[in-house]
């Protein structure tokens, strides 16, 4: 097994690479929570100049892009996501010129930067809601937001009975008796996407980080921003009825918002290489999510898809094949993703029961409340992790990493509940469980130490003592070790991949799927549990250790023919 590789790349190679304008459709991105990632100040929470000093990490890695979940100015009601400024960094992560020395030295290892973009709501620090909140109703400054009377005699009652997607109703009242509209917590009101004012700021917003250098958005619920509210409201037992697949939905995912997208796309093509996007948008059919990946638009959108799947061969076969299939028809790439900040990380998703279509953010409430931990299969669920990760990583297309998985971490279960700080655990969130703390706990660079090498004081989620043998320091040069098979894969997928072809092999099992990439590289993995003859090749690299040419169950290997 080769796993003598570098992720180093000569500096004609770096420059080459970062000015290919179809970079995003094979990268591969590592997704920073930064307040979890590495901190440089010893305050207990991750910062700029902490992702700074890891970039010779991610260069050895070998990844091709990072991308920054907020950063920006927040009373962190929801991570990050309820934004003060969108054109500022929080004074507790760094400073602007922080944000420039990462750039800089990131784009030197020829690694882009992707930052997240929050369109449909703001933080109501925001200086725009204070002056919509100090305004008179009807007011210019409150048109930017979305703003109603109440209900009843004396308007004592919200607009309607929505409720938000962290529990609570969705509509909270101000001093004077009207009403706003927050999806979300009631410190994140929704932007009012019919006003020009809003557009306007926030094509201001993205050239203001595209000259900065940034190279691409993650746009969150990119579905949102476009809202039909006629005068009378739908109840949400109506909404419940409604069809979400039209385009008339009138919360989401409605036709309109593709004319804002159409907006940015101008934006993004004034600069060279041309600004990339991906969009969050949780839709209901293939078709739906394809406008988002428009060229015209913002030209590829998340595919969640295995990310909600069991670990099975023929789960996993009707995904890909759906999802190539519908990248073609797009003329983008299909994207692959088995964990982010959202959800429970893939190592315990596979460990646990199979989720035969629960939801996947299920998966770390039963592990704390709905059995005991030793019901968890740890061991199985990073073999089972390692296996789909390298099968992901051999896929046409672009894959999104999240930190920590490529030290093969679970999710951090017990945490205390007043050192808790998910919106969702506090309002009682049934899609939730226990929350996202879990997946958002502070990555282990060494194996003691106040936080792990984390950094001089203890973080801000507290960091579990079994952090210890997953830390990079106990994993580095270390033979089999998680963190040395993502670095060999991801440096052998940076020397093979070409073109975005996949060809399926027969394997006569529905539970050994196999395919061929251009240049004779062949990914197979077996998903059952008794071995399989490896086909002809070269074995390149593979995520258990092998017995000959037998693939044991619950393994990837790649081959070259």
């Amino acid at each position: 097994m080769s796993t003598d590789l570098t992720s180093s790349l000569p500096a004609g190679d770096v420059v080459d690479r970062m000015d290919d304008p179809d970079w995003w459709r094979q990268a591969a991105v590592y997704q920073i929570y930064p307040r979890s990632f590495a901190d440089a100040n010893g305050d207990g929470i991750g910062d700029l100049k902490g992702i700074t000093s890891k970039v010779p990490y991610l260069s050895a890695l070998g990844v091709d892009a990072v991308w920054l979940s907020p950063f920006y100015p927040s009373a962190l009601a929801d991570g990050g996501y309820d934004v003060d400024d969108y054109r500022e960094v929080d004074p507790k992560i760094g400073t602007l010129a922080d944000f420039d020395e990462m750039t800089a030295a990131l784009h030197a290892a020829g690694i882009k930067v992707i930052v997240d973009i929050v369109p449909n709501h703001s933080s109501d620090r925001h200086e725009w809601f204070k002056r919509a909140l100090a305004a008179p109703k009807g007011s210019p400054e409150r048109d930017r937001y979305i703003f109603r009377d109440g209900l009843g005699e004396n308007g004592d009652l919200p607009p309607s009975d929505w409720t938000a997607a962290f529990g609570g109703p969705a509509w909270s009242r101000v001093e004077d008796g009207q009403w706003y509209l927050h999806l979300f917590t009631p410190e994140q009101p929704d932007w009012n996407w019919d006003n020009p004012e809003v557009r306007a700021d926030f094509l201001k917003t993205l050239r203001f980080w595209s000259d900065r250098g940034v190279d691409g958005f993650r746009v969150d619920v990119a579905n949102l921003l476009v809202k039909d509210l006629p005068e009378v409201l739908p109840s949400k037992a109506e909404l419940d009825s409604m069809d979400r697949d039209s385009g008339d939905y009138p919360l989401a995912d409605r036709d309109e918002v593709h004319e804002i997208y159409a907006d940015w796309r101008r934006v993004f093509n004034e600069y060279d290489p041309p600004r990339t996007a991906v969009a969050e948008a949780w839709v209901d059919s293939p078709a739906r999510r394809a406008k988002y990946a428009s060229p015209e638009g913002l030209g590829q959108a998340f595919n969640f898809d295995l990310l909600q799947a069991d670990f099975s061969g023929p789960q996993f076969h009707r995904i890909i094949t759906e999802n190539l299939e519908q990248s073609r028809n797009t003329g983008s790439s299909s994207t692959w993703v088995f964990s982010n900040h959202d959800v429970t990380r893939h190592a315990t998703r596979y460990g646990l029961p199979p989720l035969n279509g629960r939801k996947v953010k299920q998966g770390v409430e039963w592990v704390a409340a709905g059995g005991p931990e030793d019901e968890l299969d740890r061991a199985g669920g990073v073999r089972r992790a390692r296996a789909a990760t390298l099968l992901m990583l051999a896929l046409p297309g672009s894959s999104y990493l999240y930190q920590g998985e490529e030290l093969g971490l679970h999710e951090v279960a017990a945490i205390p509940a007043d050192r808790r700080q998910d919106p969702s655990f506090f309002r009682g969130a049934e899609y939730d469980g226990l929350g996202r703390d879990g997946c958002r706990v502070p990555i282990p660079w060494t194996s003691s130490g106040t936080s792990f090498g984390f950094g001089d004081s203890d973080a801000h989620l507290p960091q579990p003592e079994w952090f210890a043998d997953h830390s990079e320091q106990s994993q580095d040069g270390a033979a089999g070790s998680t963190l040395e098979l993502y670095r060999a894969a991801l440096g052998l997928r940076r020397e093979l991949q070409a073109g975005e072809s996949l060809e399926w092999i027969e394997t006569g099992r529905e539970d050994v799927l196999a395919f061929r990439r251009p240049n004779g590289w062949v990914s197979i993995t077996n998903f059952g549990g008794d071995d399989v003859e490896l086909p002809d090749g070269d074995v390149l690299v593979a995520s258990a250790e092998l017995d000959g040419r037998s693939l044991p169950g619950a393994t990837t290997a790649w081959l070259k023919q």
